[in-house]
């Protein structure tokens, strides 16, 4: 409760960061919000091209296919990018001001939200004219974003903490999203992995929830919700985790920076 309590006193502090940090991104660019539509655009316009058609992926629909994975993956990405330096990059300011260490990791997590609901105008609106439209499944939407918030909160945790002892930590985090890019289905099918190897689609967090956002807003049925359960479970535990070793490490910050 006193973690709840302290975050409340300091919720305006929150709130301007977080508003900083959706806004701030595309500070002085000439196209400034619109950067959060165009980025997912290009790519979803590059993938579209050399999937089908250079490397005949043959999956009807595959725009909608790809963009119901993407754009969750993006903010999965994006989030633990910038996170992971977050209190690294905050390091004066944690030297000369107290506020609640944990505001920080919380801000990036929650604008990386925002900036994810803004680009699901993109895909809802590819959904629509596409002509595959929606199903009663979208009401397990809320729950899948949940289940993605908490993760990626939890992960923020253990790495915006770990980052300020060890930088290198940046990097590994660079390449672990590039493979884990590919070993998740954001562009191809899960069933076209061997037999063998399908035990990863269920250990690999990410690839539960994007084959769960495939399901209810392409396939229009219900996902694994055994797996989704076991990995909200998870998901709570590690944010618990993470926050704890956050907290404990949190002590040595100003020391280190």
């Amino acid at each position: 409760m006193k973690v709840f309590k302290e975050i409340y006193d300091y919720r305006e502090l929150l709130k301007t960061n977080i508003k900083k940090e959706v806004r701030g991104k595309y500070k002085g660019s000439w196209l400034g919000v619109l950067w959060t539509f165009l980025n997912p655009l290009l790519m979803l316009a590059v993938y579209a091209f050399v999937f089908p058609y250079i490397l005949r992926v043959k999956t009807d629909n595959y725009t909608i296919f790809m963009i119901v994975a993407l754009i969750p993956w993006n903010f999965f990405t994006s989030a633990i990018q910038q996170g992971t330096g977050c209190v690294v990059a905050n390091g004066n300011i944690l030297k000369k001001v107290y506020f609640p260490r944990e505001i920080i990791p919380i801000s990036i997590t929650t604008s990386q939200l925002i900036n994810f609901f803004i680009t699901c105008i993109i895909m809802f609106a590819f959904i629509i004219f596409s002509g595959v439209g929606f199903s009663i499944h979208i009401l397990l939407f809320p729950l899948l974003v949940l289940i993605q918030y908490i993760l990626t909160l939890a992960l923020t945790f253990l790495l915006s903490s770990l980052t300020v002892f060890a930088h290198d930590i940046d990097h590994f985090v660079s390449i672990a999203l590039t493979l884990g890019f590919y070993a998740t289905p954001v562009v191809y099918q899960a069933s076209m992995l061997p037999q063998k190897f399908q035990w990863a689609m269920k250990v690999n967090p990410m690839a539960v929830l994007v084959e769960s956002y495939r399901s209810i807003l392409y396939y229009h049925k219900m996902p694994d919700i055994f797996l989704l359960i076991i990995w909200f479970l998870i998901s709570i535990v590690l944010l618990v985790l993470n926050y704890l070793i956050f907290k404990k490490l949190e002590k040595s910050f100003v020391e280190e920076l």
